[in-house]
């Protein structure tokens, strides 16, 4: 990918660069009983780049109104909406949001801002239960989260779409048209360890990654994209947040939700192997995705920084949900900086070769 030359951001696309839809909460309502004819209260949600905001109805039923970025063109936002509707037929017990249709019987609709942008609309059931980033960590639970998103993608295999090999910065097997973005770090020994593992992805893991085998995926299994019960932390109720989903290496997948369960934990590449033990015991990495996947855990903390770092200098009014995953992938980078290839990647996989996670 090109650079632009005046601000450092990958040229030709708008996903770092173009700012939050802006819409209040009373025009959210106003939206959401126009077009679905739920009256309701709308609360703001947190986002990166969507407007996201939660209906509440006069009967405490909830519900989720999507105002998708202004760069994400239909055909994405349809690769979404097609995959939730997928998951309902071929596994309709899966935890995930289900899609509401609007009053004239479409899956969504699309609005214009004051500013002129045009973004799509859609509704989502909303999922009961908190984000796991607000519970404590424990082995069980990350043993629960592998075997969650395992399952997923089990759901996902058969599922195609003409939009699933779009172009997305976040996905880990493209991690090198991010290089230019390292010269944004600050400070010459954090710009070192970034230009390290990029360096190692671009000579080692990038030849090997085009002959892994590749599905759709979910690609941002995170700590506030799974939800869990109030009364269970242990216990999935909902993935939730769509919006990065990609045709890609599967073992990608895998890397990016265990590099999510490092942080906070005594022994990070420990719990990640628990994570990566469990999904391992529902869909078995192959020996060559055992070969690379502490390295893609690496690379996913190494996109992590690059995009924040990046993103939060452009839109500082956002830099706290920006930069809410930068310190612990620094930590992250430090600690797999200092281990040999080899060494991390046994300890990543001993719960895989020694089967106690089956």
């Amino acid at each position: 990918m090109s650079t632009n030359s005046s601000s450092g951001a990958p040229s030709g696309g708008t996903q770092l660069s173009s700012g939050v839809p802006d819409l209040s909460p009373a025009e959210a309502a106003d939206l959401a009983a126009r077009l679905y004819g739920i009256h309701a209260r709308a609360e703001l949600l947190t986002s990166e780049r969507d407007r996201n905001f939660r209906l509440v109805a006069a009967d405490d039923r909830s519900f989720l109104l999507k105002i998708s970025n202004p760069s994400d063109a239909d055909e994405v936002v349809d690769l979404q909406t097609a995959c939730l509707d997928h998951i309902a037929a071929v596994d309709p017990a899966r935890p995930v949001p289900r899609v509401l249709r609007t009053l004239a019987g479409t899956d969504g609709d699309h609005i214009v801002l004051a500013d002129g942008r045009r973004c799509a609309v859609r509704m989502l059931t909303y999922l009961d239960g908190v984000q796991a980033k607000a519970t404590a960590r424990s082995r069980a639970q990350r043993v629960q989260f592998g075997a969650a998103l395992a399952e997923l993608d089990l759901a996902l295999r058969d599922f195609a779409h003409p939009a699933a090999s779009h172009d997305l910065l976040w996905n880990v097997s493209r991690a090198d048209r991010l290089a230019h973005l390292i010269d944004h770090i600050v400070g010459d020994a954090r710009r070192g360890i970034v230009r390290h593992c990029m360096d190692r992805f671009v000579g080692t893991l990038l030849p090997r990654l085009a002959r892994m085998r590749a599905q759709v995926i979910h690609n941002d299994y995170n700590l506030y994209n799974v939800l869990v019960a109030v009364d269970d932390p242990d216990r999935v109720t909902g993935i939730i947040d769509f919006g990065d989903m990609i045709h890609a290496p599967l073992v990608g997948e895998v890397a990016t939700g265990a590099a999510y369960q490092m942080a906070g934990t005594a022994d990070p590449l420990a719990a990640a192997g628990e994570f990566v033990g469990a999904y391992h015991a529902i869909l078995p990495l192959l020996a060559e995705e055992q070969e690379i996947v502490a390295d893609l855990v690496t690379t996913r903390h190494l996109i992590t920084v690059l995009i924040s770092e990046w993103r939060s200098a452009r839109y500082p009014e956002n830099h706290a949900y920006i930069m809410r995953h930068n310190p612990a992938a620094w930590d992250a980078l430090h600690l797999m900086a200092d281990l040999s290839p080899d060494s991390a990647r046994d300890r990543l996989l001993a719960h895989v070769r020694s089967g106690d996670d089956r």
